[in-house]
Protein backbone atom coordinates (compact mmCIF):
# COMPACT_ATOMS: atom_id res chain seq x y z
CA UNK A 1 0.00 0.00 0.00
CA UNK A 2 1.67 3.49 -0.84
CA UNK A 3 1.62 5.99 1.75
CA UNK A 4 -1.60 8.75 1.78
CA UNK A 5 0.87 11.20 2.76
CA UNK A 6 1.62 11.37 -1.21
CA UNK A 7 5.23 10.76 -0.58
CA UNK A 8 5.27 8.33 -3.26
CA UNK A 9 6.93 5.39 -0.41
CA UNK A 10 5.04 2.76 0.77
CA UNK A 11 2.80 3.09 4.21
CA UNK A 12 5.86 0.66 5.75
CA UNK A 13 8.62 2.71 4.17
CA UNK A 14 7.03 6.17 5.29
CA UNK A 15 4.95 7.44 8.15
CA UNK A 16 3.56 3.50 8.94
CA UNK A 17 6.41 3.21 11.01
CA UNK A 18 5.49 6.38 12.82
CA UNK A 19 2.23 5.09 13.19
CA UNK A 20 3.85 2.02 15.20
CA UNK A 21 6.41 3.99 17.21
CA UNK A 22 4.92 7.31 17.97
CA UNK A 23 7.90 9.00 17.13
CA UNK A 24 8.35 11.04 14.17
CA UNK A 25 12.03 12.62 13.64
CA UNK A 26 10.75 16.23 12.62
CA UNK A 27 7.90 18.29 12.33
CA UNK A 28 7.27 17.75 8.03
CA UNK A 29 6.77 13.92 9.46
CA UNK A 30 4.89 14.10 12.20
CA UNK A 31 2.52 16.46 9.89
CA UNK A 32 2.63 13.56 6.81
CA UNK A 33 2.33 10.84 9.87
CA UNK A 34 -0.81 13.23 11.52
CA UNK A 35 -2.24 13.41 7.67
CA UNK A 36 -1.70 9.64 6.92
CA UNK A 37 -3.59 9.15 10.67
CA UNK A 38 -6.53 10.77 9.63
CA UNK A 39 -6.92 9.07 6.43
CA UNK A 40 -6.24 5.57 7.71
CA UNK A 41 -8.46 6.73 11.20
CA UNK A 42 -5.63 6.50 13.41
CA UNK A 43 -7.05 8.18 16.69
CA UNK A 44 -4.80 6.90 18.64
CA UNK A 45 -1.83 8.21 17.01
CA UNK A 46 -3.68 11.56 16.56
CA UNK A 47 -3.92 11.84 20.14
CA UNK A 48 -0.55 10.87 21.30
CA UNK A 49 0.85 13.35 19.12
CA UNK A 50 -1.55 15.72 20.41
CA UNK A 51 0.37 18.45 22.82
CA UNK A 52 -1.46 17.71 26.45
CA UNK A 53 -2.10 21.42 26.38
CA UNK A 54 -4.69 21.58 23.41
CA UNK A 55 -5.73 18.08 22.85
CA UNK A 56 -9.30 17.76 22.89
CA UNK A 57 -11.22 15.85 25.16
CA UNK A 58 -11.65 11.76 23.60
CA UNK A 59 -14.31 11.00 21.26
CA UNK A 60 -14.30 14.77 20.18
CA UNK A 61 -11.36 14.56 17.38
CA UNK A 62 -13.09 16.71 14.25
CA UNK A 63 -11.91 15.67 10.66
CA UNK A 64 -12.83 12.06 11.05
CA UNK A 65 -15.41 11.98 9.23
CA UNK A 66 -13.99 13.33 6.35
CA UNK A 67 -12.29 11.70 3.25
CA UNK A 68 -8.84 13.26 3.01
CA UNK A 69 -7.69 12.84 -0.83
CA UNK A 70 -4.64 15.06 -0.32
CA UNK A 71 -1.54 16.57 1.06
CA UNK A 72 0.79 19.20 0.53
CA UNK A 73 3.30 20.66 2.52
CA UNK A 74 4.37 24.28 1.66
CA UNK A 75 7.02 24.70 4.25
CA UNK A 76 8.65 23.84 7.47
CA UNK A 77 10.87 25.57 9.69
CA UNK A 78 11.66 23.98 12.75
CA UNK A 79 14.40 25.24 15.81
CA UNK A 80 15.16 22.18 18.46
CA UNK A 81 12.16 22.91 20.58
CA UNK A 82 9.39 24.12 18.38
CA UNK A 83 8.33 24.18 14.62
CA UNK A 84 5.57 24.96 12.26
CA UNK A 85 4.34 23.46 9.18
CA UNK A 86 2.20 25.19 6.43
CA UNK A 87 0.21 22.80 4.27
CA UNK A 88 -2.65 22.47 2.65
CA UNK A 89 -4.67 19.48 3.23
CA UNK A 90 -7.99 18.26 0.86
CA UNK A 91 -10.64 16.40 1.50
CA UNK A 92 -14.36 15.76 0.33
CA UNK A 93 -17.17 16.18 2.68
CA UNK A 94 -21.05 15.43 1.65
CA UNK A 95 -20.13 15.53 -1.79
CA UNK A 96 -18.13 19.15 -1.51
CA UNK A 97 -14.53 19.13 -1.80
CA UNK A 98 -12.68 21.52 0.78
CA UNK A 99 -9.31 22.46 0.81
CA UNK A 100 -7.76 23.34 4.30
CA UNK A 101 -4.76 25.63 4.12
CA UNK A 102 -2.91 24.99 7.60
CA UNK A 103 -0.21 26.74 9.34
CA UNK A 104 0.52 24.35 12.48
CA UNK A 105 2.89 24.68 15.48
CA UNK A 106 4.64 22.30 17.21
CA UNK A 107 6.54 21.75 20.42
CA UNK A 108 9.64 19.25 21.19
CA UNK A 109 9.26 17.84 24.70
CA UNK A 110 11.00 14.65 25.86
CA UNK A 111 12.54 14.12 22.12
CA UNK A 112 9.52 14.05 20.71
CA UNK A 113 7.70 16.49 18.77
CA UNK A 114 3.58 17.17 19.45
CA UNK A 115 1.02 18.83 17.61
CA UNK A 116 -0.22 21.99 19.71
CA UNK A 117 -2.15 23.82 17.43
CA UNK A 118 -2.86 25.90 13.75
CA UNK A 119 -4.17 28.89 12.16
CA UNK A 120 -6.21 27.25 9.70
CA UNK A 121 -8.75 28.37 6.96
CA UNK A 122 -10.81 26.17 4.03
CA UNK A 123 -12.00 27.10 1.33
CA UNK A 124 -13.88 25.16 -1.58
CA UNK A 125 -11.95 22.82 -4.50
CA UNK A 126 -13.81 23.98 -7.66
CA UNK A 127 -15.19 20.94 -10.14
CA UNK A 128 -12.83 21.85 -12.91
CA UNK A 129 -9.75 22.02 -10.85
CA UNK A 130 -7.71 19.75 -11.18
CA UNK A 131 -7.96 17.08 -8.32
CA UNK A 132 -5.75 17.06 -5.09
CA UNK A 133 -5.44 13.49 -5.34
CA UNK A 134 -2.54 13.80 -7.77
CA UNK A 135 -4.75 11.80 -10.52
CA UNK A 136 -4.13 14.71 -13.61
CA UNK A 137 -7.94 14.63 -14.00
CA UNK A 138 -10.85 17.31 -13.07
CA UNK A 139 -11.98 16.97 -9.80
CA UNK A 140 -15.52 16.46 -11.01
CA UNK A 141 -14.37 13.22 -12.30
CA UNK A 142 -12.12 11.94 -10.09
CA UNK A 143 -12.69 12.18 -5.90
CA UNK A 144 -15.70 14.51 -6.60
CA UNK A 145 -17.74 11.53 -6.29
CA UNK A 146 -16.30 10.15 -2.98
CA UNK A 147 -17.87 10.17 0.11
Amino acid sequence: MMCPCGSGQSLADCCGRYLENMSAPDVGALMRSRYTAYVLGRHAYLYATWHPSTRPMAGSLGGTDLVWIGLEIIRTNATDAEGEVEFLASHVDRGKGKRLHETSRFLREDGHWLYVDGDCRVGDIGRNETCPCGSGRKFKHCCVERK
